[in-house]
């Protein structure tokens, strides 16, 4: 019983750092607003070495449409000026040699729509990955019966409690989808 216990507990908890990263990872696409995450994990070229954009500057939102960002070493400001520039956001940085200004237009329709199958695109990444977990553990307990350590009765429940925890979590990153669609078609 303690096999399919930790075998279970082992597939949620990776399960559940699969959601959060499908969450996490929403919220690096734009919606109309402004939002720090957008620009959080940009690596910026930090005297030779790649360095998060979060470790390098203060990042505010004084207006639904703009981030302000401040280097907390000044220096530094045309490395992420830089970075700002070659990544995907489709925004043009505004530097004034203290901060950097990011202005974001509105989107348009057909920007949206794109915005909403790189989500989905993402969403079902996140379903697969669950799924993965799911095979692994199910291969899991099949080996640990296949040893004798459990019986068939024991691991035809634990399969079941596996499919329910796992359409738990499917239904999970859908939600989350959901909102972000919304959110992204919002206008």
């Amino acid at each position: 019983m303690r096999v399919i216990d930790e075998t279970l507990l082992d597939a949620m908890e990776k399960m559940d750092k699969a959601v959060v990263h499908v969450q996490s990872q929403f919220a690096t696409v734009r919606t109309g607003r402004a939002a720090p995450a957008l620009v959080e994990h940009l690596l910026v070229e930090y005297y030779g070495a790649p360095v998060p954009m979060q470790q390098l500057v203060s990042i505010q939102v004084p207006e639904a449409r703009q981030l302000l960002i401040k280097p907390h070493d000044r220096a530094a400001l045309g490395a992420v000026e830089k970075a700002i520039r070659d990544s995907d956001l489709g925004v043009s940085p505004n530097n004034d040699g203290v901060v950097i200004r990011l202005n974001f237009p509105a989107l348009t329709e057909e920007r949206r729509r794109d915005y909403v199958r790189v989500a989905k695109q993402m969403a079902e990444d996140g379903r697969v990955a669950v799924r993965n977990i799911r095979r692994d553990a199910r291969k899991a307990l099949e080996a640990a019966e296949k040893d004798g350590e459990i019986s068939a009765d024991e691991l035809e429940r634990a399969e079941k409690e596996l499919d329910r925890s796992t359409s738990e979590h499917v239904d999970r990153i859908d939600a989350a989808l959901g909102r972000k669609e919304t959110e992204l078609l919002e206008v």
